[in-house]
């Protein structure tokens, strides 16, 4: 620690004044040996020495822990502890104390390029196509101690899980829900495949989120890509259109179909009604005809001739003699003559 070196300096400097001088090349020794006052200039030297010290011993045992920290103590480089934020004492240097900053979110970005040409993002789907993917993953510190002791380089241990989990997942995906719909869910993914990797590490490393930033198609043929994209798009629209116009027409169909069913039972019931109706007619008929024959022969020419003859605009006399009808009494017709005259012109 530079602080420390530097006090040390200035202690050293003051003890070596008071011991006898700059130099101390009086040839009397460098505690200036025979003279009055070299015993009380020695207790001094020594009694600030230890002061100094002891200062600096206080210093370098003591430290402090902030609210977003956490510290780790070692004794004799063994792990011993996790101290809380305030003011703590490590007695050194048989106790150390390493502070990490546990609760910061720190981001690890990945498929931008950061880390090299390797990390281009560009990952391979399914069904053969390459898809360029930028993510972040957002994560903290769980356990300070696991933090430290357990991964040589915790920010490219993270990179190396998360990009593989990343395409481990792209490669069991379609091209097409990648880009469109199926963000989220890759992402909850991902962070569960790197939370499940870490845990395995036993690195002590909790992932908080994973943020989708792009799924596109590389640069050299995205223009194409997007070509193809409309094309699709314009087809699952005539497709929706002309699955819609099927749908109306079959539904017109068999509604119509339905009806015209409905229609047949209708008049087959009627059919069968009427004839069981005429049979059954026919029988009581033919019951009362057995029981008076000439009384039912004349009643069925009577109600026979009533059909026939009821709509005609006839007169028919039984039973009047003489010849052209003489005994019949002649009538006027008042219900025509008191029909009031139609108008058959406009008025003067």
């Amino acid at each position: 620690m530079p602080e420390i070196d530097e006090l040390m300096k200035k202690g050293q400097e003051h003890l070596r004044v008071l011991m006898g001088g700059r130099g101390g090349g009086n040839g009397r020794g460098p505690a200036g040996a025979g003279g009055p006052g070299g015993a009380m200039f020695t207790k001094q030297g020594l009694a600030l020495g230890a002061i100094v010290a002891l200062g600096v011993w206080v210093y370098a045992s003591a430290y402090s822990v902030k609210p977003e920290e956490q510290a780790v103590t070692l004794m004799l480089g063994k792990f011993s502890g996790v101290t809380e934020e305030g003011l703590h004492f490590a007695p050194w240097p048989v106790m150390t104390a390493e502070i990490v900053e546990a609760r910061k979110q720190r981001t690890t970005d990945i498929g931008n390029g950061v880390a090299g040409e390797l990390d281009n993002g560009l990952m391979l789907t399914r069904d053969q196509n390459i898809v360029d993917i930028e993510f972040q993953v957002v994560w903290n510190i769980a356990d300070p101690s696991k933090f430290l002791f357990n991964l040589a380089d915790p920010e490219d241990t993270i990179r190396a899980v998360s990009e593989s989990a990343m395409r481990d997942i792209i490669a069991r995906s379609e091209l097409s829900p990648v880009l469109n719909r199926d963000r989220g869910v890759i992402a909850s993914e991902v962070m569960t495949a790197i939370q499940g990797t870490l845990n395995s590490y036993d690195a002590g490393i909790n992932v908080i989120r994973v943020n989708f930033d792009k799924a596109d198609p590389p640069r050299e043929v995205i223009d194409s890509f997007r070509k193809v994209q409309a094309a699709q798009q314009e087809r699952d629209r005539l497709e929706k259109e002309a699955d819609a116009y099927a749908n109306t027409i079959g539904a017109a169909s068999r509604g119509q179909a339905a009806q015209l069913l409905e229609d047949a039972r209708g008049y087959q019931a009627q059919v069968v009604n009427n004839a069981e109706g005429e049979a059954s007619r026919f029988s009581s008929i033919y019951a009362e005809y057995i029981k008076a024959p000439e009384v039912t022969r004349k009643r069925m020419y009577l109600e026979t001739m009533e059909k026939v003859l009821g709509g005609m605009n006839k007169v028919i006399l039984d039973g009047v003699s003489g010849k052209d009808g003489q005994g019949v009494l002649p009538y006027l017709p008042l219900e025509g003559l008191t029909k009031p005259a139609t108008p058959t012109g406009g008025s003067n």
